[in-house]
């Protein structure tokens, strides 16, 4: 059980695997005011980022849970510079279902709603490792601009139109799932360059030094089309946020 491959070279050397760069996740942990000893989730957590800068800065106690082996490999060598080693430990398996033994104070999900099939799957299952009163952090995109037709939506890793709602739309979508909105940051179009553009130094980092590597075509496919997708269509019409919801009484 391990993430595609194609997705560890592109992402090799991102701490941060979303559109928040460094100074919106530490805007986030700041927003939320967590207290000291709070106890954090984070499912699909990629390299551990949030959990160990917050555990520096926050002195927050967590759990991180990712398919990657690769990521999490990194999450631990991050959890070791920082000196956090004591205060977040991560898990290998499959975010998809995994509920805490014991109720957190804040369950988070930044950017992988598959795992729940979605935003309610992904709320109602966060809300299974939730203590009453605790924080739901999602990370989903939105349209900052309605796209004109499927074409456009699936150039910006959509299925259609229909699979993601305007900022609007998606606030109101967790209204309807009984949650308020307490907090959010959102990524800009620097941010979303940042994430976007590394994965192409990446990739033709990997290229150069494995040509004849089994992937090797389609990577180089990919980043052929990359950047010209990214700023036609993705840097235009994609949104991307964290929001902060607690279940209303």
């Amino acid at each position: 059980m391990d993430l595609h491959r194609s997705f560890t070279i592109r992402e090799s050397h991102h701490r941060i695997h979303n559109p928040l760069d460094d100074a919106k996740l530490a805007a986030l942990g700041a927003a939320l005011r967590l207290p000291p000893e709070a106890s954090v989730l984070d499912l699909a957590c990629g390299s551990g980022e949030m959990l160990c800068t917050w555990a520096r800065d926050h002195r927050i106690t967590g759990v991180g849970v990712d398919i990657s082996t690769a990521f999490l490999a990194g999450a631990n060598d991050r959890a070791a510079a920082l000196g956090v080693t004591d205060r977040v430990a991560f898990v290998h398996g499959d975010a998809a279902g995994h509920v805490a033994d014991t109720p957190v104070d804040v369950a988070a999900c930044l950017g992988a709603t598959w795992i729940g099939d979605g935003v309610p799957g992904t709320v109602d299952l966060l809300r299974r490792s939730l203590r009453p009163g605790g924080l739901m952090l999602v990370g989903h995109p939105f349209w900052r601009r309605e796209p004109e037709d499927d074409e456009t939506a699936r150039a910006c890793h959509a299925a259609d139109r229909a699979e993601f709602r305007s900022l609007p739309g998606l606030v109101a979508q967790f209204g309807e799932l009984g949650c308020d909105v307490v907090e959010m940051v959102l990524a800009d179009q620097d941010s979303w360059d940042r994430y976007a553009a590394a994965q192409w130094l990446n990739t033709r980092r990997w290229l150069d030094a494995n040509p004849d590597d089994e992937l090797a075509p389609t990577m180089r496919a990919e980043l052929t089309d990359a950047p010209v997708q990214h700023v036609r269509y993705q840097r235009e019409y994609l949104g991307w946020g964290v929001f902060a919801l607690m279940d209303r009484a």
